[in-house]
Order: C-alpha cells, then structure tokens, then sequence
C-alpha cells in the first residue's frame, strides 16, 4: 500500500479547495449558530444566490467580476431579510424550516427548465470566471510539503485562505465588541436580553445577516474554481456538512472552522484513500472497490457520534459555553 501518495491526497484535500469552501460556511454558521443560537438549516442556499449572483453578472449581463461579487453579497443579505423577518420572532425552530425549505425552493428554481436562460437549468452556467485567473501570479504547479496544486487551484486556495483568516479576524473582533457580548447573551437567555431593554429581534436578525454574508465567500469560492454553477452542488448536504465541520472543529470558537474543515477533509480522503488501496491490494477482500465511496462516510459518520458522545464541544470547543447533548 503507498502510504505516501494517500497521505499526500489526503494533506491536498485538508488545506485545499473544498476544504477552503466549507471553512468559509462553517465560520457564517459559527456566527449564527455558535454564537447566537440560530439554527440556520439553509446555509446552501446563501452560497447558491452568491454564486449565481456572481455568474449571471458576469455572464448575461456583461458585468465585471467584483461588481457580480457585489451582486451576489447584495442576494445573501436580501435572502437573510426574507428569511429572518418573518421568522426571528417565533421560536427557533420555525427558522430551522423555513431555511432548510428556501434553500430547496432556490436550489430547485434554479435548475428549472422556465429559468433555462438565465441560470443555465440543470447545466449551470460555465466559463464565466476567466478575468479572475489573469490575476494569477503563479507560473507552474506548486507543492506545498507533500501536497501539490496547480497554478489555478494554488491561486484559488490562496485567496481562499486569505478570506478565511480575514473573516476569522473579523470574528474575533466582532465576539469581543459589545455587539458581541449581546450576541452571546441571546444565546444563553434572550429573555434576559430583553429585559434589559435590547431589540433581541434587531441583533437575530444582524447575526443572521453576518452569518450569511461571511458565508456566501464559500460559494463565490466554489463557482470561480469549478469554472462552473451546478445547482445541485448547493444541496441541502452541503448544509450538513457545514455544520459537521463546525461541530468537529468546536462551535462558537474562532479556530473551529478551520480545525474542523482541515481535519474533515483530511480524514474523508485519507479514509477513501486506505480503503481504496486495501481493497485493490488484496488486503480487504470483503469489500468492493465501488463500496468504498460509501463505507468511508459510515466511519467518518461513527467517528463523529463518538465524538459527539465524548467530546460534545468539538476539538477547541470549551463544553463551558458550548456543547451539543448526543443523549
């Protein structure tokens, strides 16, 4: 078996793409999940408006790639005010299905043959990303220890990286304003909170606003690599997986998404890849090559609950302020 070449598999997808996009829905979750107790179950859907925000810009109007960036942040914080008014003052779990519903409804209006010639239906919309890779300043593949990228996914991983430590920042700053601190106490006792004379509503719904804003950098991420906007990649599993990532890493920590991102990925290809090889070594005789895809998430799926059982906070997370009952 070539432990190396599954190592070095694994190591790409732990600090690469993928890993950047859900890093960067993690950390808006973390704001509105982590911090303030919102359960937002339609974390894909502000991806989906961004990305297509971002693609029909470009594409069918014309426009420049930072004025679609401008567009899609625009279609996040218009999707979080549709969502968040009629919503925020109920219980929590009525956001829980409005979102988990809009994001379907977008996903599916999306791909709907009547809106053929504007989001590109089933097919997307492709090719719509090239002036962002005139800005490459890498000339050749680049590796990075054992992990190795090319001169397009290096340029993507670096702004996305970029991203992730400035939202990070911002994060940061943000937890330990007084915006924060109230943030925090909603989630702890918003009756509280409002009796002491502060809009409960109000700071839900700006939460909700952040969260989704932070997060729609994933899907602007997503469409520029891909050179393509698939609706079906915006699925609800791309929510779960978020929230995976963010209950891996440690909810209502700043670090969280960025432990829980890089350790998920690595896990799932480092996983896919010694199964992959065991099996076509001989190793494994129980299992076929094309179950592999499957059984590899039945592990990462029982690792996680046993993380959930043990340690419910997540790898930082301080079981203090934050933890999740698997009881």
């Amino acid at each position: 078996m070539d432990w190396s070449n599954v190592f070095s598999q694994a190591l790409t997808q732990g600090i690469g793409i993928q890993a950047v996009i859900f890093c960067l829905a993690a950390i808006g979750l973390n704001v509105q999940f982590g911090y303030t107790g919102l359960l937002n179950f339609g974390q894909s859907g502000f991806l989906a408006v961004a990305a297509y925000g971002l693609g029909v810009s470009i594409a069918y109007a014309g426009w420049s790639l930072w004025v679609g960036i401008l567009v899609g942040i625009a279609a996040a914080v218009l999707l979080a005010l549709l969502l968040g008014i009629p919503t925020l003052r109920l219980r929590a779990d009525y956001l829980a299905i409005v979102t988990i519903a809009a994001a379907e409804i977008l996903r599916l209006t999306f791909r709907s043959v009547t809106f053929d010639p504007v989001f590109g239906g089933s097919d997307g919309i492709n090719r719509f990303a090239d002036d962002f890779y005139t800005y490459n300043p890498y000339s050749g593949p680049v590796k990075i220890g054992p992990a190795e990228f090319s001169q397009n996914d290096m340029w993507i991983v670096t702004i996305g990286w970029i991203l992730v430590v400035i939202l990070s920042i911002l994060v940061f700053l943000l937890m330990r304003s007084p915006w924060g601190r109230v943030i925090k106490a909603i989630r702890e006792d918003e009756d509280a909170v409002r009796s002491l004379g502060k809009s409960v509503y109000s700071y839900k719904l700006q939460s909700l606003i952040i969260g989704g804003v932070m997060g729609c950098f994933g899907g602007f991420i997503a469409a520029i690599a891909l050179q393509s906007i698939q609706p079906d990649y915006y699925s609800t599993d791309l929510t779960f997986f978020a929230y995976a990532v963010l209950i891996l890493g440690g909810a209502a920590r700043v670090l969280g998404p960025i432990v829980g991102s890089v350790v998920f990925w690595f896990m799932l290809v480092f996983i896919d890849g010694a199964l992959a090889n065991a099996v076509s070594s001989g190793a494994i005789d129980f299992i076929r090559s094309d179950q592999v895809g499957q059984i590899r998430y039945w592990i990462l799926g029982i690792a996680l609950m046993l993380l959930m059982i043990y340690r419910p906070q997540g790898i930082l997370g301080d079981k203090k302020e934050l933890s999740l009952d698997a009881r």
